[in-house]
């Protein structure tokens, strides 16, 4: 069975040969595997494609690449988005839109032309290749951080942002239009690409549940995400929908169920029953994560990350269930990271 067999399996919730396996890295961890890519470096079983950025950032690239070696300001491409909507953190709670006080107003900004042919020519071809090469494939639109919750109060500022939800609906209605727009643009080229998971995210939740009311983001989110999941399915029926949140989300997960999301990620175990979650939905929904707190994969021993890949299979596996890291590795120990890899690929 290859990885690509083996991906498709387990998020359907059958059972495969074994459990499949990926990594999240902060580019901090790469130079303990360089000059590797993680995915070949340790036979991962998903590769992640992406569109190119934009053109014009070439001197906000040569500021990057000039930054002395000990000096991290955060993930490179995470750093270039961020530029390209023009969203400045640094500079305070404020984004580009925080000023806006119509839906005139805010028609009047430009967002990212995330349509332009260059950014995705190479999208099919990349698909195709790791295809001819067993791997399965998988690939998220362009966004601010996540297609609309985190966009939006990244635009508007979070204040402002929730306000809206709230004290001035159309404001909020048009900006998501918006936003939902761009990812059903980006959603269909990924789907007509040929990739195997669509990954959608939003950080609608924080450790001790959702950061909006479950009814607000029933009125905002549910429908605009169905809408993106019901197009890109009908360009690729057998398409597999990945839906991210940090935190605890539980109290959305029947609605995800329901608008047709395979599989939610990363499924923290300090905040979230992954057990409950796979007794309450079965075969109709996959986990992928579910390994690991940061703490312990920050100061662990290879011996409990090896316990607790062991726990998770036993319990949440072989079926619907993708093993990886609950949290992005940024300094975990190498030994760490290694120990997680031999014990998915020989527990099973």
């Amino acid at each position: 069975m290859n990885s690509r067999e083996r991906v498709r399996l387990a998020l359907s919730c059958r059972a495969p040969d074994r459990v499949p396996m990926a990594l999240a890295f902060w580019e901090e961890s790469l130079p303990a595997i360089a000059p590797k890519v993680p995915a070949e470096y340790f036979g991962l079983d998903v590769r992640f494609v992406e569109f190119e950025p934009p053109a014009g950032q070439d001197d906000f690239l040569r500021y990057l690449a000039g930054l002395p070696p000990d000096v991290h300001v955060g993930d490179g491409a995470q750093l270039r988005t961020y530029h390209e909507w023009n969203y400045h953190p640094e500079r305070g709670p404020d984004g580009p839109l925080s000023a806006a006080q119509t839906v005139a107003e805010l028609a009047r900004h430009r967002l990212p032309d995330l349509a332009e042919p260059r950014r995705y020519a190479g999208v099919a071809d990349q698909v195709a290749q790791w295809h001819a090469a067993g791997w399965a494939v998988a690939g998220g639109p362009p966004h601010l951080g996540g297609e609309l919750f985190e966009s939006g109060y990244r635009l508007r500022g979070f204040g402002n942002f929730m306000a809206d939800l709230v004290q001035r609906k159309p404001l909020a209605h048009y900006l998501l239009d918006q936003l939902t727009s761009l990812t059903i643009h980006s959603a269909l080229i990924l789907a007509r690409a040929g990739v195997d998971v669509l990954l959608l995210d939003d950080d609608v939740a924080m450790p001790t549940g959702l950061i909006l009311s479950p009814d607000t983001w029933r009125e905002f989110f549910k429908p605009r995400l169905a809408d993106v999941i019901r197009l890109a399915r009908a360009a690729a029926p057998d398409l597999l929908i990945f839906y991210h949140s940090d935190g605890d989300f539980t109290g959305i997960v029947p609605d995800l169920v329901e608008i047709g999301v395979n599989v939610i990620n990363p499924v923290q175990p300090d905040c979230m029953d992954a057990l409950a979650l796979k007794r309450r939905f079965g075969d109709r929904l996959a986990l992928w994560g579910t390994v690991g707190t940061a703490a312990l994969w920050d100061h662990g021993t290879p011996a409990d990350i090896r316990a607790e890949v062991r726990r998770r299979i036993e319990t949440l596996g072989p079926a619907g269930l993708l093993l990886s890291p609950a949290y992005d590795l940024d300094y975990a120990p190498f030994e760490n990271v290694a120990a997680f890899v031999e014990t998915v690929k020989t527990a099973f």
